[in-house]
């Protein structure tokens, strides 16, 4: 690698943390400017252009990555050591925790903001953020074989568990409750939701 492409990498890199901090630290996507990750990254706006063509292409750049950084969550669901419903619930422990450190990140999830160039980078991501692994434990908890079904629980479970936690620790919304530990309210849903399965 020669030393200007050394360079560009750095920057390139330096720029792309810079996003990411952002991301974690702004409210939304939409407050962050090129102007505040150029001067987080110590870079002018032209160089951010260069590198990534314009400020939603780095986004979206900074939101992949986001993403493939919570596949490391998933590793928990292969450990076939540990009964299923355990795995089950100390992936999502540890995925809502990942998630809260990033609520934005969700947020633009949700409004479909993260673009992929082709099927294949589609298909990756889904393989990479381990949705499959998630519906093999349903699967082997429940017994269920109809895929389509094992996706609804796998939707009807992650909305039951994230959406009040994601309501909880946004600032100027005022909660109808106090949410308990993230560890309780997968026990409540578990024992309910499972509960013709035991």
């Amino acid at each position: 690698m020669t030393k200007s492409s050394e360079n560009d990498f750095t920057t390139k890199g330096n720029i792309l943390n810079s996003a990411l901090e952002l991301i974690k630290t702004e409210e939304g996507l939409e407050n962050i400017t090129l102007r505040k990750i150029a001067a987080l990254a110590n870079v002018n706006v032209a160089l951010i252009n260069y590198h990534f063509g314009s400020k939603d292409k780095l986004i979206n750049e900074a939101l992949k990555v986001l993403l493939a950084s919570f596949r490391e969550t998933f590793l928990i669901l292969d450990n076939l050591s540990i009964p299923p419903k355990e795995r089950l619930k100390a992936f999502m422990v540890q995925y809502v925790n990942s998630v809260l450190k990033y609520p934005g990140l969700v947020r633009e999830i949700g409004k479909g903001n993260i673009s992929f160039e082709s099927q294949f980078e589609y298909k990756n991501y889904m393989e990479t953020t381990g949705f499959t692994i998630i519906k093999d434990t349903i699967k082997e908890i429940t017994g269920e074989k109809n895929p389509d079904i094992l996706f609804m629980m796998m939707m009807q479970i992650h909305a039951a568990i994230f959406f009040p936690s994601l309501m909880a620790c946004k600032k100027n919304v005022s909660f109808i409750w106090n949410p308990i530990p993230i560890e309780e309210q997968i026990d409540y849903l578990f024992e309910h939701y499972f509960a013709k399965y035991f």
